[in-house]
């Protein structure tokens, strides 16, 4: 029987869109993780929950084949691939159609080529996005971060890991444990199965003693769930942990040790429970394409196992380590042990290391070894020789002999060697550091054959001119080293420069971009001046079809609309280069802010080959501005649609407010008069009968001109106020008004001045008399009883003009533009009661919609004030004389 550890790590409730991941850990085959695992399952069905075996490895044992029995199997997908037929877990068929529980063997498992992902626990990350809770199994030496520990115990590397993140992330750890003994035996009596890909050798892996060492890794990496899932439960009550975890900062180069240590780091920061990051400190040295490669490498595995990634430039590695470890607050600084060559020599004789130990005051430095068979393998060690800089070195000694010798007539002989000095700094700065030590060399033998006696002869018999070529060799390698490292910190900073000033300018461009459609075609344009790469800006539109909104339009195949839809779902890179659907020319990067993706960032390098890391953080730094840019023109959108809601709902308080009272007026009015008629009847006198149905009328035509400039407001508002326009006498305009206005005009002496000859107006008549109406209402209201009104019709050659005077009270200047504000009303004078404040407002919106405008001024005789009608003039039509 198996001994099983169940190790909680978030009790927590989980985010209702994500699934719960229980992984059943063992420290090898055979300790019944598997086993373990079915009667979990069982358990859960007992339960009435929805249980589906996605893929399980039995190895044809009997007592797992039957616990298979009872479970729900999803069918295996069959891939075939260069001869041969795989079969691999179905993950677009689970998702079809979503159990609540699916169990999912043997994490570590590589996947078939052309699956949806390179890895089955990367199939198991989309099922948990998917909402599906897995049961998943992984044997201890799978982890990432333990693969060099295991092969120095075995001997055997192990190709297929899974990130030690997939168990930190894990709601729940099932440590499934055996006796050594047992285990071996079980192995023995070949009760569990071996698989042959995993190139292991059963007498060597599975011998006790490694599977006692494996025993125990296991059991330290649950111990260590443990310490996590307590510091967890602190943080969930508001409570520190017990201990201050600080930061683990790596230094790595590009040198055989690198992914060993990103290895030994994420170990340490494991057990010691303390966020880590892995360090580059570029000074602008050349590497080579192997160094190149494990450095990017060790980067890769660093992002895999849950590291910080981190790229600097400086001068100094050890003091730019110190800062940045400073700047992060960092407790731990772990490094390799540096080379111990002539050029590690030349820098003051002291490694990185020693300079981080006695320059790192406060910080824990700590120095990780290399194998001893590892550091004496020259194989491991190539040094790509530029031979074209090296040819720099003789050409330049044998172009500063001749001038040497020369000038030794002229110049004293301790005055030559500065022309081979001369002869190296060039060297120097048109190559590297070897070439240049190589030209020192070289103009030390030149300068001790041509100008020291005996000449042509290695031969120094003077002690002085032994003191004068030591120091000329030490003076042209000192000079040497300094003017190449000038020159790699030259070149480490324009490049430096460039990124900065290409974040600036498409920041800068950003800046002005005032919506969507403008951020995405700045980002667009800005990446075309790339000469190595095309980019696309996309989005998905209707029924989920991707949309190129900037970019370069090009159709997507098969495989890069699915990285494209996973990208955009789970918010994390994909496709070329990446190992989530690599088979593609498109490397997706999502530009999120904290809700979600807002657009697909593809990228297409020309050359087909996957993107370097450095282009890659280049590309995700300009990305952040973009998104922040687009962000932004959310934000706005989403201001002004709420700016407009408000002042919607303010205008609709006021138009409530205003109607509830202007129309009630009428209303009852007309009321009490009806009232009035149906009560007394014929008792009332005919006149005052005749007086009651014209006040009747009138407020009935009251109410109707109020709830016309209701409608014509609304129309005005909404855009819905068509003008159908024709040809129209002036005249026929002002009569129709006065007509309409009769009985509130009674009052006032009305004088209407309008020309005898007048040019047709092209205009809406109802609108335009509406106007009219509107300005005249107003001026009766505001004129006293018996006063004067003027009624005014001018021209000219470019428009009309019908200006309305009266006598009331006068508007004051700094209030002459308010007037035309909806619901603005003023009380001076006003006979005719409080209106809506709509009339005016209204007026200017239908002489604006016929390009005129609304003008206020003076009144009559110094009293009072004038409202004007300005409406363009169009050319006239031709009038036809013929009668038919």
């Amino acid at each position: 029987m198996s001994a099983h550890t169940r190790v909680p790590l978030a009790d927590a409730p989980r985010a209702a869109e994500r699934g719960q991941l229980r992984i059943f850990l063992g420290a090898a085959p055979g300790v019944g993780k598997t086993f373990a695992m079915l009667q979990a399952a069982h358990a859960q069905l007992q339960q009435a929950l929805d249980v589906r075996v996605g893929v399980v490895e039995t190895h044809n044992r009997t007592q797992t084949d039957a616990l298979l029995v009872g479970l729900a199997q999803q069918p295996l997908k069959r891939f075939d691939s260069a001869g041969t037929t795989l079969f691999e877990m179905d993950l677009g068929g689970i998702l079809e159609r979503p159990p609540r529980l699916v169990l999912v063997d043997d994490l570590a498992h590589e996947n078939a080529p052309g699956s949806r992902h390179a890895k089955r626990w990367q199939d198991v990350q989309e099922l948990l996005s998917a909402g599906i809770d897995v049961f998943a199994t992984v044997n201890v030496y799978h982890l990432e971060s333990l693969n060099d520990q295991v092969r120095e115990i075995t001997g055997v590397r192990v190709r297929d890991t899974v990130p030690d993140w997939i168990l930190q992330e894990s709601d729940e750890i099932v440590l499934v444990d055996l006796p050594v003994r047992e285990l071996a035996e079980r192995l023995r009596d070949a009760m569990s199965f071996v698989p042959d890909r995993t190139g292991i050798v059963f007498d060597a892996f599975f011998s006790p003693t490694n599977l006692t060492v494996l025993r125990e890794l296991a059991m330290r990496t649950a111990a260590a769930q443990i310490d996590a899932d307590l510091n967890k439960r602190y943080r969930q009550q508001g409570m520190d942990a017990p201990t201050v975890r600080g930061r683990l900062v790596l230094g790595i180069d590009g040198d055989i040790q690198a992914e060993r240590l990103v290895r030994h780091a994420c170990r340490v920061a494991d057990r010691r429970n303390m966020p880590w990051s892995v360090v580059h400190v570029d000074i602008g040295s050349e590497r080579d394409e192997e160094r190149l490669g494990r450095l990017q490498a060790a980067q890769r595995l660093a992002e895999r196992l849950g590291g910080e990634v981190v790229s600097l430039r400086g001068g100094s590695v050890a003091e730019t380590l110190i800062e940045h470890a400073h700047a992060r607050r960092a407790s731990m600084l772990l490094v390799g042990c540096s080379r111990t060559g002539l050029r590690r020599r030349l820098h003051l004789g002291r490694s990185v290391a020693q300079r981080l130990l006695a320059s790192g005051t406060g910080l824990e430095i700590c120095v990780l070894d290399a194998p001893t068979e590892r550091a004496a393998s020259p194989r491991q060690l190539p040094t790509a020789i530029r031979w074209r800089e090296y040819l720099l070195a003789p050409i330049a000694v044998a172009l500063a002999a001749p001038i040497a010798l020369a000038l030794s007539r002229l110049l004293e002989l301790p005055n030559i060697s500065l022309i081979f000095l001369a002869a190296v700094l060039v060297v120097a700065v048109r190559s590297s550091l070897g070439p240049a030590l190589a030209c020192a060399g070289l103009s030390f033998l030149a300068y001790n054959l041509l100008f020291l006696e005996p000449l042509m002869s290695l031969k120094i018999h003077r002690q002085q001119d032994v003191l004068t070529l030591l120091f000329f060799l030490l003076m042209a390698a000192l000079t040497g080293n300094l003017a190449s490292r000038q020159r790699t910190q030259l070149q480490a900073l324009r490049q430096t420069q460039s990124e900065t000033a290409a974040l600036l300018d498409l920041s800068r461009k950003l800046t002005a971009a005032s919506d969507r459609q403008a951020v995405l075609d700045v980002t667009s344009q800005h990446f075309s001046h790339w000469p190595d790469v095309e980019v696309s800006l996309q989005a998905p539109g209707a029924h989920g079809i991707w949309q190129v909104e900037a970019g370069l339009d090009r159709p997507l195949s098969e495989q890069e609309r699915a990285a494209a839809d996973w990208s955009w779902q789970h918010d994390q890179p994909s496709g070329l280069g990446t190992e989530t659907l690599p088979h593609g020319r498109w490397w997706w990067w999502p530009l999120s802010n904290g809700d979600g993706p807002l657009v697909l960032l593809g990228v297409t390098p020309r050359n087909g080959r996957p993107l370097p890391p450095e282009m890659r953080r280049l590309i995700a730094a300009l990305g952040q501005p973009v998104a922040q840019a687009l962000t932004r023109s959310q934000l706005a959108q989403a201001l002004e649609a709420a700016r407009l809601h408000g002042r919607t709902e303010e205008l609709r308080s006021a138009l409530l407010a205003s109607v509830s009272h202007d129309l009630r007026t009428p209303l009852t009015a007309m009321r009490g008069s009806i009232d009035s008629l149906l009560m007394l009847g014929d008792q009332i006198p005919p006149t005052d009968r005749r007086e009651l149905l014209e006040g009747t009328r009138d407020e009935a035509e009251r109410l109707d001109r109020y709830i016309q400039n209701l409608l014509d407001m609304t129309r005005l508002g909404h855009g819905g106020l068509k003008l159908a326009r024709d040809w129209v006498a002036p005249v026929d305009i002002v009569a129709g008004a006065l007509q309409r206005l009769r009985p509130v005009l009674a009052p006032l002496q009305v004088d209407v001045k309008v020309p005898e000859e007048l040019p047709l107006l092209y205009v809406h008549a109802a609108l335009i008399e509406q106007a009219l109406v509107n300005v005249l209402e107003n001026a009766a209201r505001f004129s006293p009883s018996k006063g004067r009104m003027e009624v005014r019709v001018d021209v000219d050659e470019n428009e009309l003009r019908i200006r309305v005077a009266d006598q009331g009270p006068g508007i004051p200047k700094d209030e002459r533009e308010r007037i035309f504000d909806m619901f603005y009303t003023a009380g001076r004078g006003d006979r005719g009661g409080q209106g809506t404040g709509l009339g005016l407002a209204i007026c200017q919106g239908m002489l604006g919609a016929h390009g005129g405008r609304v003008t206020v001024g003076e009144g009559l005789e110094g009293l009072g004030a004038s409202l004007t009608l300005h409406l363009p003039l169009h050319p006239q039509p031709q009038m036809d004389d013929d009668r038919s």
